[in-house]
């Protein structure tokens, strides 16, 4: 199957009601397309990384009454989870789509990462580009320019990033539901592309991290 983008049918996934009926429309609508995506982002990751990288989907497997507020894929080098370690996101809510490298409040080594963008500041904000936002709660549709961060306001976010045990870093882009490009499969994919393009040596840079501090364990 090729990528086709995103319709409004699949934004209208999360207006219907109940917990079963929501999952079965995300198993149907939404995650054939992340299937599809996924599998060609997973081989320009690879090689963009230099890793092997392996798509996962989210099942909301723990979720027995309330549904889903927005559904994702995920892409790590491990094919048993991808929580614990930096990632690439690929999601929706029922208003936009969001395209994050996602550093979640399970990464055991969030310290060792935050402290290693800091020495990098200057480097980090030159990279970005000025559409690019940032969100502190996977959970949450909040976001923050990265285009009105001064040098404080980075680093007062990662040091909340470091110190809050449910503190999160998500660093990307966001694409309302309303956005023409997001039903066009092939220009869309060239935009995730190009994000995680842009993402991959501030990734590079916390996989580093978290393994010097693996070896100092």
């Amino acid at each position: 199957m090729n990528f086709t983008g995103f319709t409004r049918h699949d934004f209208e996934t999360f207006a219907i009601e109940g917990l079963d009926g929501r999952m079965e429309a995300i198993r149907e609508r939404i995650q054939p397309k992340f299937k599809a995506l996924g599998d060609s982002l997973c081989g320009d990751l690879s090689v963009l990384s230099g890793t092997e990288m392996f798509l996962h989907i989210a099942k909301h497997a723990r979720r027995t009454v309330n549904p889903p507020v927005d559904t994702w894929m995920a892409i790590c080098p491990y094919k048993r989870g991808y929580k614990q370690v930096p990632h690439f996101q690929v999601g929706l809510f029922d208003d936009r789509v969001f395209i994050w490298l996602a550093l979640i409040y399970e990464l055991p080594n969030k310290g060792q990462i935050a402290t290693a963008y800091m020495n990098e500041l200057d480097e980090l904000r030159a990279m970005l580009p000025g559409d690019f936002l940032l969100s502190f709660d996977h959970m949450k549709k909040d976001t923050v320019p990265v285009q009105g961060l001064d040098d404080e306001g980075w680093k007062s976010a990662l040091t909340r990033f470091r110190d809050v045990k449910k503190a999160e870093l998500l660093i990307g882009r966001n694409l309302e539901a309303s956005d023409p490009l997001l039903a066009q499969g092939d220009a869309l994919e060239q935009l995730v592309k190009q994000t995680f393009e842009t993402l991959m040596p501030l990734y590079q840079t916390a996989v580093r991290a978290s393994a010097a501090d693996a070896l100092t364990v």
